[in-house]
């Protein structure tokens, strides 16, 4: 079952602060709630994500495949609810971390769990970016920049759904001219697929009337020892990325590529996230921990670009991609300490996310792999997480 939020006003209380990529306002309650009510790797009942929004109706839509492998997914935001797959002793394990309700997605202080995020993933600085000669201006939500498309992004919309089969759900959605700031008739398809190698698979596709700048992905948060395990510090990563993009103090890339060797950044052989997460070039305005695009040195879908594995179960995930970034974000502030069940170290990170994407801020550094998408043309893209043990 994932996490029922029923004390909006004492989370909100205990929340220390805004996190890079907003942190997750967590998926629990308090200690003693969560010991009487809460058992972790359940499935939601599909009755908790009925509800009208914006005159359009939500569910629950489960995929799963010959082994078992079960992906829960809402048309709320295009969510990733659950995800479970098998470690080491085949037994199942839900490596995704969400909300149990519709209405607990809406409560949150974290917008952007497992969601599908559009138009533009990350950020763009100070919330404008020229194209043909014309300066748009986006909200400013993530001051002083516009993070994740805007107030409104595609994590807080209603999608249209089509379950294609057992494995296979599409999403559709039109983004009208100026939503959010942006030009454009961008009409989006998204389709999420469980595939019999136990992979979770995103495909992106989206054309458009009028030029503009698109950059799709999905937040998933991770913990591969299980939703409600504790810390993912432990959890061992590895990045084909030589490169990474600095940013400044609000967390906007520099315009530079610098290398990763001899850094906190350099994860081209193993390392555990917590390894050197208290190193000061590590230091973010939202605390320590990492929230950087890593340049992958290969991304056509032949070689994993990054591996993680779960130091509790074994589980391994590969992500594949056809972007050129991957964000690494390690859950900064995950949990409010003396609130939640895990808040009891000092460190209480208990997910992660890798979103697969263009760089942050590309429409207004024209150095970095462009974003801009035209009429006539079509946007389409792959990312796969894939799970096995070792």
């Amino acid at each position: 079952m994932k996490i029922r939020i029923l004390s909006l006003g004492v989370l909100t209380a205990g929340i220390a602060a805004i996190s890079a990529c907003k942190q997750p306002a967590a998926k629990t309650t308090t200690n003693t709630t969560m010991k009487d009510t809460i058992t972790y790797g359940q499935l939601p009942p599909d009755s908790a994500f009925e509800k009208t929004i914006d005159g359009k109706q939500t569910h629950l839509y489960t995929l799963k495949n010959k082994n078992g492998m079960t992906a829960t997914i809402t048309n709320f935001g295009g969510r990733l609810v659950n995800l479970l797959v098998p470690d080491s002793a085949g037994k199942m394990i839900d490596v995704s971390v969400g909300m149990a309700s519709v209405d607990d997605y809406i409560k949150s202080t974290e917008r952007y769990y497992g969601g599908t995020i559009g138009r533009y993933g990350n950020r763009i600085a100070k919330g404008h970016f020229t194209l043909d000669g014309k300066q748009y201006t986006l909200a400013t939500n993530n001051p002083p920049n516009t993070l994740h498309g805007g107030k409104k992004g595609y994590q807080d919309v209603v999608w249209d759904a089509k379950k294609l089969n057992d494995q296979t759900l599409e999403l559709t959605y039109l983004s009208k001219d100026m939503e959010e700031g942006f030009p454009g008739n961008l009409h989006v398809k998204v389709t999420y697929s469980i595939t019999d190698d136990n992979a979770f698979k995103c495909e992106y596709e989206a054309t458009t009337d009028k030029a503009t700048v698109v950059n799709l992905t999905n937040h998933a948060y991770f913990n591969l020892n299980g939703e409600g395990s504790g810390t993912i510090l432990d959890h061992l990563v590895q990045f084909k990325a030589a490169n990474y993009t600095p940013v400044d103090s609000t967390l906007i890339p520099t315009g530079k590529i610098e290398p990763v060797k001899g850094t906190p950044f350099d994860f081209e052989t193993p390392v555990t996230i917590g390894a050197r997460i208290n190193d000061d070039n590590v230091q973010l305005k939202n605390g320590k921990g990492y929230d950087h695009n890593f340049v992958l040195d290969k991304h056509d879908m032949s070689t994993p670009v990054a591996i993680v594995k779960g130091d509790k179960t074994g589980i391994v995930m590969e992500i594949y991609t056809e972007e050129p970034g991957l964000q690494f974000y390690s859950g900064n502030f995950m949990q409010a300490k003396n609130i939640m069940k895990y808040g009891e170290k000092d460190d209480y990170r208990t997910a992660f996310a890798m979103e697969t994407q263009h760089f942050p801020d590309s429409p207004n550094q024209p150095q970095f792999p462009s974003t801009v998408l035209k009429p006539g043309q079509t946007y389409k893209t792959e990312s796969v997480y894939k799970f096995k043990t070792k």
